[in-house]
């Protein structure tokens, strides 16, 4: 049970211990009680894996860049999480199989792409090709009409370490 000074120290209702935490990655419920960029859905059947683990908090890094200045930028440098007025939850189902809510959602689908068991019924509204992996449903999240934005392509441009999409086979001309 925790105490009164554990609650001043810690008053997120991210877990606080989660490895996932030293990232700046927030892990809540579907539902987080703070408004974090994003965070990752405790409930997942499935734990990020490490390169995913990085590809979330380059998201969250992309976001903080994007529309935050340097005052704010330094305030939330001073939490363990950045915070907005949204937030993008993950889910992983298994591997390779990633979907994604916002907090201010209040129809539609829970989780876009729909629950695997919900695929391809009337529930699927979207009809997405699920399973996506993480990175395609960030694709998702940064599309408009049919294409990803440009700031989201040059970020994943920029962090090749985190984004790196492996080389296409060349046919052999002979």
């Amino acid at each position: 049970m925790s105490s009164s000074t554990d609650a001043a120290d810690w008053p997120y209702d991210a877990d606080r211990d989660d490895p996932l935490t030293a990232l700046r990655i927030p892990v809540t419920s579907a539902y987080p009680g703070w408004r974090y960029t994003a965070c990752f859905d405790r409930e997942s059947a499935a734990r990020p894996t490490d390169l995913e683990a990085q590809q979330l908090a380059s998201f969250i890094e992309e976001y903080r860049e994007h529309w935050f200045n340097d005052w704010y930028k330094a305030k939330l440098s001073q939490r363990p999480f950045d915070t907005d007025a949204k937030t993008v939850i993950f889910h992983k189902w298994a591997e390779g199989d990633w979907s994604y809510r916002r907090d201010s959602w209040e129809h539609g689908p829970f989780w876009v792409p729909v629950w695997p068991n919900l695929r391809g019924g009337e529930h699927d509204v979207k009809n997405w090709r699920a399973p996506l992996t993480l990175v395609q449903v960030m694709d998702r999240i940064h599309t408009i009409c049919d294409e990803p934005m440009k700031r989201w392509i040059d970020w994943k441009a920029a962090h090749p370490e985190v984004f790196a999409v492996p080389a296409l086979e060349v046919p052999d001309a002979g």
